[in-house]
């Protein structure tokens, strides 16, 4: 029953001969687009990388479509490609330039990995199951990326390998920002997208500092997507 009811809400994603180009061309001008992602830039990596190869064998036919899709699991938990829109507003949202050093916390299967290192400079990506490392390193390579260094490793709370970022991509939720990596921005508008709080309802944030001890905090949108593994709710105050 779970099999049908997908296969008649994705439609078109589930032909016996897909035309990936024309699916990725459809995303992004049916789903990313109108989610106010208007960035040239991104919109051409978005629209030229093939997504389909980023996902597993038996979910190629989903790779277009506006859902989460299950890419592995780890110590009990799946883990989801997130949905191209808020992809493409992560993004957006950070302006990497050519110039920019990016720290990814969550590499997953290595899609946005890529999509990054095409925008910056240089992207040092880590993720907690070493088996996504493995996959995104052999993803990596397919596509001749050579600017990003992959890390195997917990970023939940911290992940210490340069001490300034331009920006920062946190691919799972969090309860709160992380004070970490706030100060883990460079003190010149370093940019982190992160999402906070519970499900089902959690906020997209945009948080840019602006000084040593001055940060501003931009609400994006409204989402729910996997917490990252080991991120733990702050302590709640006792009377």
């Amino acid at each position: 029953m779970r099999g049908l009811y997908i296969r008649y809400a994705v439609g078109e994603f589930l032909m016996n001969e897909m035309d990936y180009n024309q699916a990725r061309f459809n995303m992004v001008e049916q789903q990313v687009r109108p989610w106010d992602v208007l960035d040239p830039r991104v919109l051409n990596v978005i629209g030229n990388i093939p997504r389909e190869q980023f996902v597993p064998e038996d979910c190629k036919q989903l790779a277009y479509a506006d859902m989460p899709i299950p890419i592995g699991e780890y110590e009990g938990r799946t883990s989801h490609m997130l949905n191209p829109v808020i992809e493409g507003r992560i993004m957006q949202s950070l302006a990497i330039t050519e110039d920019d050093t990016v720290l990814q916390i969550g590499t997953g299967t290595g899609y946005i990995t890529t999509c990054l290192a095409t925008l910056a400079r240089h992207v040092d990506s880590v993720d907690i199951n070493p088996e996504m490392i493995a996959l995104a390193e052999n993803n990596l390579a397919r596509f001749e990326i050579t600017n990003v260094t992959l890390g195997t490793g917990d970023g939940s709370s911290k992940w210490e390998q340069k001490p300034f970022y331009d920006c920062i991509a946190i691919m799972g939720s969090l309860p709160e920002v992380p004070d970490f990596y706030k100060k883990a921005l460079k003190e010149d508008g370093g940019r982190m997208f992160v999402v906070v709080g519970e499900a089902p309802v959690m906020k997209a944030l945009l948080v840019t500092r602006i000084g040593k001890n001055e940060w501003t905090l931009d609400e994006l949108f409204e989402t729910c997507i996997d917490p990252l593994i080991n991120a733990e709710k702050p302590a709640e105050f006792v009377f």
